[in-house]
């Protein structure tokens, strides 16, 4: 078992190819903490948010403060405190705060040690709702 008070957690700034600006980050769990998921909060600053990827076990992430959108490839969510959206396996997807409010939440994937996978393939400049997805080779992000 195993307690863990997020305000003790130190947030650091994040910068990775899969964001479109730094984002605040707090690893809630370390990786050896479980085998099973990834569980951290993410802190996207007003027109930040992260780019189209998709993981390999199902994603949810709890709004905790603020407003935000969460996209996929043929949906576009407003999302503010208090929702809860399950992304599946497997969906290309996008989630931050584009616009001018900041928004934080909490993540949990599955299985995050195999998980995260960008799939830029035959997205060079692609425009979705407004959001432009670069081309990405690799990366490396934790959550």
């Amino acid at each position: 078992m195993k307690k863990v008070t997020m305000n003790d957690i130190p947030r650091t700034e994040a910068t990775a190819p899969l964001f479109t600006g730094n984002v605040g980050r707090q690893a809630i769990l370390n990786p050896e903490d479980s085998n099973n998921f990834n569980f951290g909060i993410v802190a996207f600053p007003a027109g930040v948010r992260n780019k189209f990827h998709k993981h390999s076990g199902d994603q949810i992430l709890i709004v905790t403060e603020g407003t935000g959108k969460v996209a996929t490839d043929s949906e576009e969510l407003e999302v503010t405190e208090g929702d809860v959206i399950l992304i599946p396996a497997g969906e290309n997807h996008w989630h931050g705060a584009p616009d001018s409010t900041a928004m934080s939440g909490t993540f949990t994937v599955a299985n995050q040690s195999a998980a995260l996978e960008v799939n830029y393939t035959n997205i060079t400049t692609a425009t979705f709702h407004g959001a432009t997805s670069e081309r990405i080779e690799s990366f490396d992000l934790a959550l």
